[in-house]
């Protein structure tokens, strides 16, 4: 279509091919008159209407190009549309304005991070549930060394034997194999044979009824002294006596100490006059070390806890006892404050004789123990770095279900020698343990599992490099594909393929640059990033190598 304007005269043609014919259509306005020449045969009209502007002709051109485009689409548009991909294809192949390099933006641009849309059951399958589709976060990340350890227990504090202060017969055994008891329960009772603490006791009642007769005799010459009827000399020797008698009776009492018994039992004794026949042997306190009103340590705590069957406590013994036990000698079990101890070992039976310093049993306790790493003296450098800076370490179990990753643990020691065989140097940190079963049974009997347990082996990690504000993901989040490394990013029902700057891999984690690729909040896939690799590669058709990603 052209319009031509000479002088008053305005000329629009328009040409139109339709198939195997030519049209040609002139609209020729003079002055007034409108003219419609079509292939070069005049035809005129007279128009009673005003004389049209140009913006009016430009406007009944144009319509009639768009009616007529319209009903030979078929005509004109396939040959269109082949020309218009053919220019773009060359325009691509001889690099026609192609957009500038920027490794910035590389990984935000559609064709270098190929997106992969998810299916609801393909997310379950791949284990993409919450857990392991989370933001990324700045986070602190140490390089660490792996060395095999094993679980000891703590020394001096892991086990406590329970050995008989006397000779005697085992009466009564109330502890059974694998129980858990805790402090100041009853575990066994004990009839006394012992033939020298009975003389012992014999002696000290007889110390004590002497005293008493002196302190007697002592009063009554007080009284004769003053009125003048005896000499002060008697009175003088009697007190002597008297002296003489808390001495030995002094000598006695620490006799029966030594024998295993208490100073409460020691008193119970000269209080009602009565011999020790039977002593109850209970679960002692590991982290309770109570003093006797003299300051010494009772042995009850340190070895044994025993007490005769038929001792009363007073009201000041009761306050003074362990808050696992309650006035009546039994023990308090709504005091939670006390580990349990796990009863193993039992060596006596009911009716058994045992005699001075014999093992009855000995009791764990499992809530504190030790992980004994195995570092080799190439290692010690490294070590001794992790030491200077305070950084904790992980332990790394391995089982049916997997791997699992007990963070954040303190190093305890580090032994001053190398072991000579093995070559090796010990490292020992401190395991929480936790309960994961506790059952009573109808008898009361009370059974606990515990977590972890000894000699079971593992792995310590031991830090030796830091990174500080860079991001950690597991190292089933990311993917090697040639020199690029990937992960995907959600970003709705997609999941987009971004490169990113690895700076360190392990078996378990990596670290990935915080340069602009990923910003923190940035929603990605933790696991199974290989598999959805190979999905990427199928869509586009190229062959999938099975073991993209992995090393072997």
């Amino acid at each position: 279509m052209r319009i031509v304007r000479l002088g008053e005269t305005d000329l629009l043609m328009t040409f139109v091919r339709l198939g195997e014919t030519d049209l040609l259509m002139t609209f020729v306005r003079l002055g007034e008159t409108d003219l419609l020449f079509t292939n070069n045969k005049l035809s005129w009209m007279r128009r009673t209407f005003p004389k049209l502007s140009s913006p009016m002709l430009c406007f009944l051109g144009g319509l009639t190009l768009v009616i007529v485009a319209a009903l030979t689409y078929m005509l004109w548009w396939p040959p269109l549309s082949n020309w218009v991909d053919a220019t773009l294809t060359s325009q691509a192949s001889d690099g026609v304005d192609e957009p500038p390099h920027d490794p910035a933006t590389t990984a935000a641009t559609s064709a270098d991070s190929p997106s992969l849309i998810l299916t609801p059951q393909a997310i379950k399958n791949l284990g993409l549930t919450g857990e392991y589709l989370r933001g990324m976060k700045l986070s602190t990340y140490r390089r660490s060394i792996t060395v095999p350890a094993v679980i000891v227990p703590k020394p001096g504090r892991s086990q406590v034997v329970i050995s008989s202060p006397l000779n005697g017969v085992v009466t009564h055994v109330h502890a059974v194999t694998g129980q858990a008891v805790m402090p100041g329960e009853l575990l066994m009772e004990v009839r006394l044979t012992y033939e020298e603490l009975v003389d012992r006791q014999t002696e000290y009642l007889k110390t004590l009824s002497e005293l008493e007769v002196e302190m007697r005799e002592i009063n009554r010459l007080e009284d004769a002294t003053r009125t003048g009827a005896v000499s002060g000399k008697s009175l003088l020797e009697r007190r002597y006596a008297k002296d003489k008698l808390e001495a030995v009776l002094r000598s006695q009492r620490e006799a029966l100490r030594m024998h295993g018994l208490s100073d409460r039992q020691v008193e119970q004794i000269g209080t009602t006059g009565r011999l020790l026949q039977k002593l109850q042997v209970v679960a002692p306190d590991i982290d309770r070390h109570d003093h006797d009103e003299d300051g010494e340590l009772e042995l009850r705590l340190s070895q044994v806890v025993a007490w005769p069957a038929s001792y009363a406590l007073s009201q000041n013994d009761a306050a003074n006892l362990p808050s696992s036990i309650d006035s009546s000698g039994s023990p308090n079990h709504s005091d939670h404050e006390h580990r349990p101890l796990v009863v193993e070992d039992l060596r006596v039976h009911k009716g058994q004789a045992v005699v001075e310093g014999d093992k009855l049993c000995s009791l764990s306790d499992y809530s504190q123990l030790y992980i004994e790493g195995r570092a080799f003296e190439n290692d010690m450098t490294a070590i001794n770095e992790a030491i200077s800076q305070g950084w904790s370490i992980n332990a790394i179990f391995s089982g049916a279900r997997g791997t699992e990753i007990v963070r954040d643990l303190k190093l305890a020691f580090v032994a001053n020698g190398i072991d000579p065989i093995s070559r090796t140097l010990s490292v020992f940190v401190e395991l929480p343990n936790e309960v994961i079963r506790d059952d009573t049974t109808a008898e009361g009997i009370r059974y606990l599992d515990w977590k972890y347990r000894l000699g079971q082996r593992l792995e310590l990690q031991v830090p030796v490099e830091e990174w500080q504000n860079q991001m950690v993901v597991p190292v089933d989040a990311i993917v090697r594909d040639g020199a690029d490394w990937f992960v995907f990013k959600q970003n709705g029902k997609q999941f987009e393929r971004v490169a990113v700057h690895l700076l360190h891999r392990d078996q378990n984690d990596a670290v990935i640059a915080n340069d602009g690729a990923l910003f923190p909040g940035d929603v990605i896939a933790m696991r199974s990033a290989h598999q959805m690799q190979m999905a990427i590669k199928n869509q586009s058709g190229g062959a999938v190598d099975p073991h993209a990603g992995h090393n072997h």
